[in-house]
Formats: C-alpha cells, sequence, structure tokens
C-alpha cells in the first residue's frame, strides 16, 4: 500500500488539515478558522444475508471514518454496483432503505448518488462532515503514557465468514450486526468531552492495523494486553476452525509484532482481524481514563475497555497475554 500511496501528489495548501500522508480515517480541509470539512468514502459487498441489515452496516461504517476524526456527518452520497440482470432492483431498495434509516439516526442528509452496472453488488456512502480544527481527532497525536481504549468488541470478520461457510447460524451473528449497526456517534461525543485528540476506527486492518497507523503517526509505540481484549462469543473457537477472512490473514502476515509466545495463532488472529463498522480505538491521557470510561458508559458504547499503553519506543508493538 506504501507503494501505491507514494504516486499520490505533494499536498502544500496550508488549508488540507490531514491528507492520505497520516492514513487517517479521512480528508481534512479547512474552510474557516473554526471550521473544517471532513470528507471520507466506503463500500463493500454483501457481509449479511438480509439485504436492508447489509446496507445498514455499510451506512454505518462509512459514517464512522467522519466520527473518528471527531467530526459531526453532514450528508452523504450512495454508491452502488448492481448486478441488474441477475439481481432485482427491489432488493437494491432494501440495502438504500436500510442506509436511509441509519443515515437518519446519524442526523445525516442522504442527498443522492451514483450506480453501475457491476456482476458482483457493491454498496457504500461518501460522507462529508464538518469538525472545529482545534477539537479533531488524528491519528499523529498520540502520547507516551497514553491508554489506549475500545469501545467495540472485535471478531466480525471471523463470525461474518463462519456464516459464510454454513459454520454458524445467522441467528447467532445476532450480536455482531448489533455492534456493526451501533454508530460511533456516542464514542466520539465522549472522547470529545475527555479531551481526546488521538482516535481511529478499527476496520478493514483491524485493530493491530490500525494501531500501527497510530505508532507510525506519532512515532511512539504500545503494548497491548490480549486478555483485555472485547471478543464477540465464539470468535477464537471459529477462527481455531479456519473461518478466517483473507484480509485478516494477510493483516497477520503483514503485521510486525512482538507477540508472546503463550498466544495461539486463533488468538492472535483476533488481534488482526477485519472488522467491519468496529469501534473507536482512542489513545488518552492517564489522567482522563476514568472521565472517558464513565462518558462512554454514559453514552451506552458496547463496551469500553482500557487495553494497554502507548509507550515512547517508535513503532515498538508489543502483544502480551496480561
Amino acid at each position: 500500500m506504501a507503494q501505491v500511496l507514494r504516486h499520490l501528489p505533494a499536498i502544500k495548501d496550508p488549508n488540507v488539515l490531514v491528507d492520505a500522508a497520516t492514513r487517517d480515517d479521512a480528508a481534512v480541509y479547512r474552510i474557516a478558522p473554526d471550521r473544517a470539512l471532513v470528507a471520507t468514502v466506503d463500500f463493500f459487498t454483501p457481509i449479511v444475508d438480509d439485504a436492508a441489515t447489509w446496507g445498514a452496516i455499510a451506512a454505518a461504517n462509512a459514517l464512522s471514518d467522519v466520527y473518528a476524526m471527531g467530526g459531526r456527518p453532514l450528508f452523504a452520497l450512495n454508491l452502488v454496483g448492481w448486478p441488474r440482470d441477475t439481481l432485482p432492483f427491489e432488493l437494491l431498495g432494501e440495502v438504500l432503505k436500510g442506509a436511509a434509516e441509519v443515515t437518519r439516526q446519524a442526523e445525516c442528509l442522504l442527498l443522492g448518488g451514483h450506480s453501475i452496472d457491476d456482476p458482483e453488488p457493491k454498496f457504500g456512502l461518501v460522507v462529508l462532515g464538518d469538525v472545529h480544527p482545534d477539537r479533531m481527532f488524528t491519528v499523529a497525536a498520540a502520547r507516551p503514557g497514553d491508554r489506549l481504549v475500545l469501545t467495540k468488541p472485535l471478531g466480525t470478520g471471523i463470525l461474518t465468514t463462519a456464516l459464510k461457510r454454513d459454520l454458524l447460524p445467522e441467528a447467532a451473528l445476532a450480536a455482531a450486526v448489533s455492534n456493526m449497526l451501533t454508530l460511533n456517534a456516542g464514542a466520539a461525543r465522549a472522547a470529545l468531552a475527555a479531551g481526546v485528540r488521538c482516535a481511529t476506527d478499527i476496520t478493514g486492518f483491524g485493530l493491530l492495523g490500525h494501531l500501527t497507523n497510530i505508532l507510525q503517526a506519532s512515532g511512539v509505540g504500545a503494548r497491548v494486553q490480549w486478555n483485555k481484549l472485547p471478543l464477540l462469543e465464539g470468535a477464537v473457537e471459529l477462527a481455531a476452525r479456519g473461518a478466517v477472512p483473507g484480509g485478516t490473514r494477510r493483516n497477520y502476515q503483514a503485521i510486525e509484532a512482538d507477540w508472546a509466545e503463550e498466544l495461539s495463532e486463533p488468538e492472535r488472529l483476533l488481534a488482526v482481524d477485519a472488522q467491519t463498522s468496529g469501534g473507536l480505538l482512542l489513545a488518552v491521557p492517564p489522567a482522563r481514563l476514568d472521565f472517558l470510561l464513565a462518558a462512554l458508559h454514559n453514552e451506552a458504547t458496547p463496551v469500553a475497555v482500557d487495553i494497554g499503553e502507548i509507550l515512547p519506543k517508535p513503532q515498538l508493538l508489543r502483544v502480551v497475554r496480561s
């Protein structure tokens, strides 16, 4: 990926506050001293069988990038790839209906979009939001001693793959679906109230992949306590049975971590599992940790767990059991 990104033009505009260089979750462009635009795009193929649920998860996933910057979504555009000769448009209507419900929940206007004929269905959103330039989150703001807090459990990649391989009944996916449908709006509000300045959301690169982006951008290291990671029920067992998505395997091969020897491969895979609409990973000064955890509890986030700490040694990533 780094080899691909090096072809992007260098940015010299002083109003560009965040671009691709830091691998943040969205671009940020200042339009006034107290206001900046947040722009993001995300789409993917179906991960559940129900069309409306897929649309809703895709919308929550795209909106999450704005929340991960500390922003507020303003409006969105649909992105659709649809096999018009093999799937009825009524089914696409269900996808759009699911997405519209989530954008309404987020108080984000859905203003249109674009569609193409595609042999494999794909759906997502372009989202525009705004943020105060002095209060935005970025992956480049972690400092040694910060605690790492996670707001949703891990394992959606494992469970949705198990569903596709008939290793898991769809009813057993309910907890994972509920988490994926939960907006990160409350987590972002809690983080802003706690004075957090460093955040990312956990999606395709998994927990350790997105944490690595923080380490590289901030010039720090981290220690993660595996036994504190919140996991979806059955995720480790399903990983041991081989229900591991290709993205998770690629993450595992790519990550440069100092793993505790006693951690099994299925356990390690959960730390890099490719998530969809995952939680926020927040780096918070230790003096503000209790305030943040209480604020997350008040926002009823799926979880609010202190999973580790930021270390001073650049790019050291150590995963211990406890």
